[in-house]
């Protein structure tokens, strides 16, 4: 009997409810990206894990809702990583706020991150590991829905998505960046230790659940294998250094959604058949 290969998903929506960083459309993406993956490419929804940090937009009880802690996503990311075989097909989808953490001043640039709902930020050092650490003929999509999301994968080449987005129709749009200020001023509230450095922030507050950019920020980038040949693909909404949009519609009964995920979504459905970056032919 000839081997089915698998497809695995995790998708993640962060909405931050009730907090100054509010989004509106980021769990209505993962959830209706699910409904796309299991309509369109055949995923089984049992292969799909999904994370919001609210329970009322996907109809699941607080019982069998996983935040999107950032423990929780890494741990889904790495379960899924290592279930891998060769010619199995894996995708990441993220919606919610991004980040970038300025080097220190010896360097130049910054690392991006996302925003998880508890701010254990995860940093480009982590999901190249994760690529790397692939089997041979597995792909790795990841589409980021957030600010900064270009520069996730580091060294990978990303595929741009549009960065800004207007319409005719009534929406209000909100950025999806929280400033590493930001980032900063909240991580000093939960600690109350009075520096700017928010590694020290980090590994008080998750320890070895932080990002191994503050976990090992001594070890030399050769050790990571950056610029290893893999089958990792970056869909990003927008540049290192451009935002990405929520979308929220003005009039009643109108559904917020992430602008990148929406077009993504609408392209996928448009195209039926003839669009491989999820499902290879």
């Amino acid at each position: 009997m000839a081997k089915v290969n698998k497809r695995l998903a995790v998708l993640v929506g962060c909405n931050y409810p009730n907090t100054q960083y509010e989004l509106h459309g980021c769990i209505n993406d993962v959830v209706a990206m699910k409904d796309v993956l299991v309509k369109q490419f055949g995923f089984d929804p049992t292969n799909i894990e999904l994370l919001t940090d609210a329970s009322a937009a996907t109809g699941e009880g607080p019982s069998l809702m996983v935040l999107p802690k950032g423990e929780n996503i890494k741990a889904a990311l790495s379960k899924m990583v290592s279930q891998a075989e060769a010619g199995d097909v894996l995708y990441f989808h993220y919606s919610g706020h991004g980040t970038r953490i300025p080097k220190p001043a010896h360097l130049f640039g910054h690392d991006e991150a996302i925003v998880p709902c508890d701010f254990n930020l995860i940093t480009d050092v982590d999901f190249r590991p994760l690529i790397n650490q692939l089997t041979k003929g597995a792909s790795f999509t990841i589409l980021s829905d957030s600010c900064h999301s270009g520069g996730l994968i580091d060294k990978e080449k990303e595929q741009i998505g549009p960065s800004t987005y207007r319409a005719a129709s009534p929406l209000s749009y909100k950025a999806k960046n929280v400033p590493f200020e930001s980032i900063l001023e909240h991580l000093t509230t939960l600690t109350g230790i009075n520096t700017s450095d928010v590694g020290t922030h980090l590994l008080e507050s998750f320890g070895a659940n932080s990002s191994l950019k503050f976990l090992t920020p001594q070890l030399e980038p050769e050790l990571f294998d950056f610029l290893k040949a893999d089958e990792g693909i970056l869909l990003s909404g927008c540049q290192a250094d451009e935002t990405s949009a929520d979308m929220n519609p003005m009039e009643s009964g109108g559904k917020a959604y992430g602008a990148f995920s929406n077009a993504v979504q609408m392209v996928l459905k448009e195209n039926s058949g003839r669009c491989y970056f999820l499902v290879p032919a």
